[in-house]
């Protein structure tokens, strides 16, 4: 393996290229958790998995309870197959909750007593699997004493929730998301103890998303490094390790690279390139503030071509269908993208291929 074999190998791990799934919810299970605070781009991440499910598909497989939208790590939305739901909110979200407990009282006022009776309002109003829409979560909490409500508060409160198992988002009804207990959801199962968490965590992750560094782990799940090295160490016997340019990689065995032989468009918050710490061997340095503007967190939709992002891409859909414009990077020909426009087209529009 060599440093540009890195990309085409991700591909595959990531199932993007080669085999392709059936049904959403085995994408979310191979993937282990997928970033969706945009929500219709993470529809896109589990569609463009799959051999030729549409944006209903994946929806279904949300309203089915087959795929969980929550907060499980990194303090940010993702997709996770509903198995996985309780025990990764368990083992990796405390950490993040933990770290933002200082701006959450004191820069917020949210303390503990007004969090606690903010959650009882929210355990009351959504007992017996009852749901509640975003839009009515604001005027439900406007009634905990001392809380100055606004956006940024209901954000704050609710992805606490998430973070400690409490609640998790249902299905959209129209545009508006609705949260519902995830208890209720999704019956708990038996725990398991944390060392085999880990090293279920670190086999999983290194088989969907290697070639990948420890740093990678840790950083993909806010995990000490220390809890890091305990998960790789016990899946290191089920894994391939090889030296690249200094840097030690672990991926699935039997992993052979696929060549890509069209253009890939990928939404702009997808595991090809969240799921990673450090991202230099698929997308140039030069260009990553194109893709991230201004460091701000927000990750626009990129083009992939032999592995590497060549450039972004946005879409307007009108009723006759989808119009796409591109934005290559300096030195990077126009590419043919008739395929994957067909396929993204089918996904929204709800045509199978």
């Amino acid at each position: 393996m060599n440093v540009t074999d890195i990309g085409l190998l991700r591909l595959a791990a990531q199932r993007v290229t080669g085999e392709l799934f059936q049904r959403p919810e085995d994408v979310a299970k191979h993937l282990l958790a997928m970033q969706s605070q945009d929500y219709a781009g993470g529809l896109w991440s589990v569609g463009l998995r799959t051999k030729s499910a549409t944006q209903q598909d994946v929806e279904k497989a949300i309203a089915e309870r087959k795929i969980v939208r929550t907060w499980p790590m990194r303090g940010t939305l993702h997709f996770l197959h509903a198995d996985d739901v309780h025990w990764m909110v368990d083992l990796l979200a405390p950490r993040v909750t933990a770290s933002v407990r200082g701006r959450r009282i004191n820069q917020l006022g949210l303390t503990d007593e007004v969090v606690a009776e903010a959650e009882a309002l929210m355990r009351a109003e959504l007992k017996g699997g009852r749901s509640i829409e975003r839009n009515q979560v604001v005027e439900l909490l406007q009634s905990v004493k001392g809380l100055s409500i606004d956006n940024q508060h209901t954000q704050h409160l609710m992805r606490n929730f998430g973070e400690r198992g409490i609640i998790c988002f249902g299905p959209h009804v129209g545009k508006q998301p609705t949260f519902v207990l995830l208890d209720e959801w999704i019956p708990k199962p038996a725990d398991k103890p944390r060392e085999e968490r880990l090293a279920e965590l670190a086999e999983r992750y290194f088989v969907s998303h290697g070639p990948a560094t420890l740093k990678d782990f840790a950083g993909w799940g806010m995990l000490k490094m220390s809890d890091a090295r305990v998960g790789l160490e016990a899946a290191k016997k089920n894994l391939n390790e090889e030296v690249v340019d200094g840097k030690v990689y672990y991926y699935a065995l039997g992993l052979k690279p696929v060549v890509q032989t069209e253009t890939i468009l990928l939404p702009g918050f997808d595991e090809y390139i969240l799921g990673y710490k450090e991202r230099e061997t698929v997308l140039a340095m030069e260009h990553a503030n194109k893709v991230v503007p201004g460091g701000n967190g927000m990750f626009l939709p990129t083009v992939i071509q032999d592995g590497q992002v060549v450039g972004l891409w946005k879409r307007k859909i009108n009723k006759s269908g989808v119009v796409f414009e591109y934005n290559y990077f300096p030195g990077q020909k126009s590419l043919t993208t008739d395929v994957s426009e067909t396929r993204y087209q089918s996904f929204v529009m709800g045509e199978k291929v």
